[in-house]
């Protein structure tokens, strides 16, 4: 697991404070920034391994700053922490490489979890991801390093491998959708329901995907342990699919 300091990005300190102690429970050391700037200005003086990056900010927007994150270190991972979001935020913050997001109000625990399964996505490859769990956290690995067509195709490759579960069509499809064809995610999406109705993702990004206000952010689904227990998927992680 990578061991480089942790960023913590956000304007509201009890925020700051409440990631930081969840995050020191891990062994890795953590750092704060207040908005986007100073975050910019600690990145320019050490390496991250992992940013926490909120979206709603004073000054320059969580959009704004992963854009320049990407540019300038795209090996970083961020996680965009987001109480707001549209689909054209989520959308547009999936294709600068953005995989994961966690909601307010989070637990301390959900943090720990989402941070240690980012991190340790890294380990795996093509060689080393066989089965289903791992090969639907490769094809986020992917999305993070804005390989969009690989990932699809990894996708496509854990549907293979297990096609009775449902969070890799929850995935391809949120694929499709930051590919901007719409149509073609709506069949996944529906297609992981037809596998089950109660995959919260895939429910969500249909409802959200085919309203008139189009309100909401594209869900990943849930840590992958097992689709039948790993029901809603807001993770605030987004996480898995």
């Amino acid at each position: 697991m990578d061991t480089k300091p942790i960023l913590v990005v956000d304007d509201e300190k009890n925020i700051r404070l409440t990631m930081s102690q969840s995050l020191e429970a891990l062994g890795i050391p953590v750092q704060t920034a207040v908005n986007g700037e100073e975050a910019l200005q600690k990145l320019r003086q050490e390496p991250f391994g992992l940013i926490f990056l909120d979206l709603k900010m004073p000054g320059l927007d969580g959009i704004e700053v992963l854009r320049r994150i990407k540019e300038q270190w795209p090996q970083i991972r961020v996680v965009i922490i987001t109480a707001h979001g549209t689909v054209a935020t989520a959308v547009e913050a999936m294709k600068l490489g953005a995989v994961d997001f966690v909601q307010k109000p989070f637990s301390p625990g959900e943090i720990r979890e989402l941070a240690g399964r980012v991190l340790q996505r890294e380990q795996l490859n093509e060689e080393n991801a066989v089965d289903y769990p791992s090969l639907v956290e490769l094809a986020k690995r992917h999305i993070s390093d804005r390989s969009f067509a690989v990932a699809r195709e990894t996708a496509r490759r854990a549907i293979a491998v297990d096609p009775a579960q449902p969070a890799a069509y929850n995935l391809l499809g949120a694929l499709l959708e930051i590919n901007d064809e719409r149509l073609e995610a709506l069949k996944f999406y529906r297609a992981a329901l037809d596998i089950d109705p109660t995959f919260k993702p895939a429910a969500a990004n249909l409802e959200r995907a085919t309203s008139w206000e189009k309100l909401g952010r594209i869900d990943l689904g849930p840590a992958h342990r097992d689709d039948a227990t790993a029901g809603a998927g807001g993770n605030g992680e987004n996480d898995e699919t």
